[in-house]
Order: C-alpha cells, then sequence, then structure tokens
C-alpha cells in the first residue's frame, strides 16, 4: 500500500540552525509523485524532491536543494511521513529551515495522525529496497551498514564523553513497536561546550532549552529524559530521516555506530546505486 494525507495541516515554528521561523504546510499529493518540498516564498515556487539525488549540506542536519532553492533540517518531518506510510505529499514551506519544533517528530506524528491517511492501492509503487549482500560504510571508529533481512529493522549506537550519555544503543523494528511512542518523542541533543562555537560558525541560532536536551560535563542542564536513552533513539530517528530520501524505507538491518547525516547519507546513496544495478 501507498498513502498520503487525508487533508492538509500546518505547523509553524523556529529552525534549529537559521534561527527563522517558518511555516510548512504539508498537503495530499497524487500516487507516484513521493514526497517533495515547495519553497512558496521564492519566485515561481521551485520544486525541491526529497531525494537522495538533491541532499547538499549534511553538517548537523541534512538540506536538499535544486539550483539555489534549498531547504534544510528535513530529516524529522521525513521521518514521520515515512514512518506512517506517507509516501507521496506535496509540502510546502516560506522559508529554508524546516522548524524545529519541540526538538523531536512528535508534533509532526500527532499532526498527521489528527488528519488521517488515506491508503491506497499503487499504480507505481516506489521500488523495494532489499539487499542481497552486507553494506558497511567506515569512518575511523564509526560505521553505517544495511545488512539482508526479511523484515526492516534498525540499531543505532553512541558513545559520548559525557557521563550522563555514555555508549547507549536502542533498536526498533516497525511492525512490532510504534513509531510514533518509541522514536518519535526523542529530542535532539547537544553539548554546553560546544553552543557558543557553533553560534559562531553560523549554527544552532535557534536552539534552546525548549527545543533541545543539552548536556554538560556535570549532567544534563534540562532534564527529566522522555526515555533512559533518549540521545540514542533520536539519532535513530535522524538515520530513518535521511533513508526515507530513498522513497521507501529499505527492508534490511540498518546499523549505525557513532554516525553522522554524512555517513547515513552515504548509506543511502549506496542503496541506491543496488537499486539502478
Amino acid at each position: 500500500m501507498t498513502g498520503t494525507v487525508k487533508q492538509a495541516f500546518e505547523l509553524s515554528g523556529i529552525g534549529l540552525h537559521l534561527g527563522k521561523n517558518a511555516t510548512v504546510k504539508v498537503m495530499p499529493a497524487s500516487v507516484g509523485e513521493g514526497r517533495y518540498f515547495v519553497r512558496v516564498d521564492l519566485p515561481h515556487a521551485p520544486i525541491i524532491p526529497a531525494q537522495i539525488g538533491a541532499v547538499g549540506e549534511t553538517t548537523l542536519s541534512t538540506e536538499l536543494g535544486v539550483g539555489k532553492a534549498k531547504v534544510r533540517t528535513v530529516e524529522h518531518l521525513l521521518a514521520s511521513l515515512a514512518a506512517n506510510g506517507v509516501d507521496d505529499a506535496r509540502i510546502e514551506i516560506d522559508g529554508e529551515e524546516v522548524p524545529l519544533l519541540d526538538g523531536s517528530a512528535k508534533n509532526w506524528c500527532e499532526a498527521i495522525a489528527k488528519v488521517g491517511i488515506s491508503d491506497r492501492l499503487p499504480t507505481q509503487s516506489p521500488p523495494s529496497i532489499t539487499p542481497s549482500e552486507t553494506i558497511w560504510i567506515r569512518e575511523n571508529d564509526s560505521f553505517v551498514a544495511a545488512l539482508p533481512a526479511s523484515e526492516t529493522r534498525f540499531t543505532y549506537g553512541i558513545d559520548f564523553p559525557y557521563q550522563a550519555i555514555g555508549n547507549q544503543w536502542h533498536s526498533w523494528n516497525p511492525a512490532q513497536a510504534s513509531f510514533a511512542t518509541e522514536i518519535a518523542p526523542a529530542r535532539t541533543f547537544g553539548f554546553a561546550e560546544q553552543i557558543e562555537q557553533l553560534q559562531q560558525a553560523g549554527l544552532i541560532r535557534g536552539g534552546s532549552l525548549s527545543n533541545a536536551l543539552v548536556c554538560s560535563h556535570q549532567g544534563w542542564v534540562n532534564p527529566p529524559l522522555r526515555f533512559t536513552n533518549e540521545p540514542a533513539r533520536h539519532k535513530l530517528l535522524d538515520l530513518i530521516g535521511d533513508l526515507s530520501l530513498l522513497g521507501k524505507l529499505p527492508t534490511a538491518h540498518l546499523i549505525a555506530y557513532k554516525a553522522s547525516h554524512k555517513l547515513h547519507i552515504q548509506l543511502a546513496a549506496k542503496l541506491a546505486s543496488s537499486i539502478s544495478n
């Protein structure tokens, strides 16, 4: 089955990195159109497909672009659409960055649930992605991998030199646990010691204690956590969003350890080329 939202919904808020307000309107789309952004604030309302070929920058978020039109920090919204079975959606946005909301995908999932999803028999379903052999991508001690499997599963491990985080893992199988309750509420996180440096680099200008978990060497600055391993779950959320750029989530065991948006996208590109071959 493939699906789209039954009716349009919109959410507004501040973007994590640019610190500017934007409104996103998610609208129904026809079968086979896929998920795509429309920059309604720009002349001629350019369309930016949510596909691997449109990926630009991957520093601390995933950015898509066509020509000079860009949209960044797309991963939480795209993860919510893909995990809820919304294969086709027109996403109108009046700015360059998707709002961070509370730092998780919870608000997106609630909005999707409220309008509902219309399931349709596909005339043109996105191709199924089932790797026949293991794909590994490594960078120092970080890696991402796709292992052949009969069903989709995501496993994510992180390791940070902060006692409050340390080494954490989380594994999620869409057939066994709800994305809306187990993954979506996990918020983005950062480190108190890095805030000034990142802001000077033009990043996290819209970050605050209300839309991100902040950790210091003394512990969490703004507890409580929603899960004991909330950071690992949030990284898993990011991975789902990045792999959604394939059109359909792969039937494979997707494993990541200490990875980044850059490695996620490299894995997605490798999986995409395995289909075309």
